[in-house]
């Protein structure tokens, strides 16, 4: 198997105080934040949801799933638009609300390795904590995303 096949395109998604990184074949795009419609949820984490492409977009901020602070948004907040894979959500599509553009990157096992899986609540949507060169990024845990956002639809 050649170097090239052992590499994923990866998108490095800032947060506040920190980075996700995502499969860059998760991500369908990335908008400009717009103020949720619908103001919704019972959890501080879930935003309400957005007009996409004449779809309802629900938005969330991965901070409120921490348990932190919902960030307040500026002029460089963004939506990043992920593929629903689990098949739970209706719209096919859920929006995370981060601050500024993902940066692409090239990830293999050379410059990847695990760092640790605590430190965030344990209902959290996160797998790990990776380490890659001089960055500490979270793997989210997006099918649990989906699993929460599909319980806040039921509830809402």
């Amino acid at each position: 198997m050649s170097a090239e096949n052992d590499e994923l395109y990866s998108l490095l998604v800032p947060l506040v105080e920190d980075r996700l990184i995502v499969p860059r074949a998760c991500v369908a795009e990335v908008v400009r934040f717009s103020q949720p419609e619908h103001e919704a949820g019972a959890h501080k984490w879930m935003l309400g949801t957005v007009n996409w492409n004449g779809r309802e977009l629900p938005v969330v901020s991965f901070e409120g799933a921490l348990d932190k602070e919902v960030p307040a948004t500026t002029g460089r907040t963004r939506i990043v638009v992920f593929y629903a894979s689990s098949g739970q959500l209706k719209t096919g599509f859920f929006g995370v609300l981060t601050q500024g553009f993902p940066q692409l990157v090239r990830v293999n096992r050379d410059v990847l390795s695990l760092h640790t899986t605590e430190g965030w609540p344990a209902d959290a949507p996160v797998l790990c904590r990776v380490k890659m060169i001089n960055e500490f990024p979270l793997i989210p845990d997006l099918e649990k995303l989906e699993t929460m956002l599909a319980q806040e639809s039921i509830q809402a």
